[in-house]
């Protein structure tokens, strides 16, 4: 799940209010907190309205369980690793070293329901 911090932190109020306490998960080596095992990580790129309003997104992830994977882009000029593009620019006069670094990557949604949205979330 993904969600602005504000609506992970009213989640949390609510939970707390009424005496329930999500548990925490380890998730690329730090605890993150958690609705029924699942992590529910902070996005600031999701917006919370001047109403105070905003979303928690969920994703079910893997080709395993029909979800949403990741593809990258293979056979780049100047390929580094699987996705990643790295060309040298130059050395200007200060003798600073120059590099334009690129990384092509998208994601593939395999059924509709691999996502979901609870919008109007009340954060204040």
């Amino acid at each position: 799940m993904f969600a602005h911090p504000k609506a992970i932190a009213a989640f949390a109020r609510q939970c707390n209010s009424r005496g329930i306490y999500p548990q925490t998960v380890e998730f690329n080596g730090q605890k993150a907190p958690a609705w029924r095992g699942v992590p529910l990580l902070p996005c600031n790129k999701i917006p919370v309205s001047d109403q105070g309003v905003s979303s928690i997104m969920v994703m079910r992830l893997g080709e395993k369980d029909q979800g949403v994977v990741g593809l990258r882009r293979t056979g780049l000029v100047d390929e580094y690793e699987p996705g990643l593009s790295v060309r040298f620019m130059g050395i200007d006069d200060k003798a600073i070293i120059s590099y334009l670094v690129t990384t092509y990557y998208s994601a593939a949604v395999l059924v509709p329901d691999a996502l979901g949205i609870l919008e109007s979330v009340e954060v204040l």
